[in-house]
């Protein structure tokens, strides 16, 4: 059941949130809220897979 609501939190993060890795955003500029995303997208990805 965990892992199919991470799977669809994955999905729906692909979807609505922004990619940063092919903007090219370099992790020292990034804002808090940039780091947020990607630290949130990091979380759900590593849970889905598990």
């Amino acid at each position: 059941m965990k892992k199919r609501v991470f799977k669809f939190l994955a999905k729906t993060n692909k979807l609505f949130l922004p990619s940063y890795t092919k903007r090219g955003l370099d992790l020292s500029k990034a804002t808090k809220l940039q780091m947020a995303i990607i630290g949130w997208r990091a979380f759900v990805t590593q849970n889905s897979l598990e």
